[in-house]
């Protein structure tokens, strides 16, 4: 997929941008080197480095400061080690309400979207054979080495062990996930799904639940899964809750149980800002139609139109993209 803006398009889209960044002199410090920190999901770091540049090049007096984890890891930047992150990305919406929530933040604007593959390279086992209809089989057979992120971390990892729960399902296979379970070694479990694709680029691995968007953006193979298997569809929501998968809570010992539901990323800016109208000024910019190509040419789908809880938490200069 490529993205290509006329000169004059980008031209114009900077001028106006640029003027927006601009400000009075009592709305933003003269201070040229203002520091936004945006802590995000691992799957985002392609399309948010790129989005950065161009928040950037038309706000100089920012330094946009990327730090990517597992979605749950990122939420306890701010919930745990009480960080001043000024705009978090989740790769689940619902990480932000369910570990934010309320003390930490208090709305989430849902914006962009996913779907889990079945990665593989040409040193992966059996590349030959495998597709939609005989991947589970695949994977079990002798030799086969195959991995996914840590639930307890990473939005990716629940959605490869709910996306495993649902093949048995869709496929009729008794016990098919206590059998992938069982063939799923501790060592290719990792904190977030991006921590894995050295180890499948180099054969350490030969297939690798992730995203479609990191696929693509790495240029990957993969198996396309179903969509009663994928978690892409709004239409199989149902199905998709049929099956969970109990994952650690707010406190020590606490769990949440999370059930299969189509995916949704999320969007906030935490209480503990520190540049508030900077994180306003960053979140419009990936809403805006500039952002939004740049997330759909990295295969990062986005939604028709952002959705907002609490819509009367959120700042009144996003509403207009809501």
């Amino acid at each position: 997929m490529s993205f290509k803006i006329s000169p004059f398009a980008v031209l114009l889209v900077f001028l106006l941008f640029s003027f927006s960044c601009s400000g009075s002199a009592d709305s933003f410090s003269s201070d040229k080197e203002i520091k936004l920190l945006v802590v995000h999901a691992g799957s985002l770091s392609i399309p948010f480095k790129e989005i950065s540049k161009e928040f950037m090049k038309a706000c100089p007096e920012v330094e946009v400061m990327l730090e990517s984890y597992g979605s749950r890891t990122a939420a306890r930047q701010v919930s745990d080690l009480k960080r001043e992150v000024d705009v978090l990305a989740s790769a689940d919406s619902d990480v932000i309400r369910k570990l934010l929530y309320p003390e930490y933040a208090d709305f989430c604007i849902d914006f962009t979207t996913n779907e889990m593959v079945l990665v593989y390279t040409n040193k992966s086992l059996f590349k030959e054979e495998i597709n939609m209809s005989n991947w589970f089989d695949i994977l079990l057979k002798d030799g086969v080495e195959f991995g996914h992120s840590d639930p307890n971390s990473d939005p990716c990892g629940y959605r490869a062990v709910l996306t495993m729960k649902l093949a048995e399902k869709y496929y009729g296979k008794k016990s098919l996930y206590e059998l992938f379970r069982a063939n799923t070694k501790k060592k290719n479990i990792r904190p977030k799904e991006v921590d894995l694709l050295a180890m499948i680029e180099t054969g350490e691995l030969d297939y690798l639940f992730i995203y479609r968007s990191v696929a693509e953006q790495h240029r990957l193979k993969y198996v396309v899964l179903p969509p009663e298997v994928n978690l892409v569809s709004n239409d199989l929501a149902g199905f998709y809750s049929e099956v969970s998968i109990d994952i650690t809570g707010k406190r020590p010992g606490e769990l949440i149980r999370k059930k299969g539901a189509p995916m949704v990323y999320g969007i906030t800016i935490p209480k503990s800002v520190k540049n508030i109208k900077w994180a306003i000024k960053f979140i419009d910019f990936i809403l805006s139609d500039t952002g939004r190509e740049i997330m759909k040419a990295n295969g990062q789908p986005v939604l028709t139109s952002p959705v907002a809880d609490n819509p009367g938490s959120v700042p009144e200069d996003l509403r207009r993209n809501l």
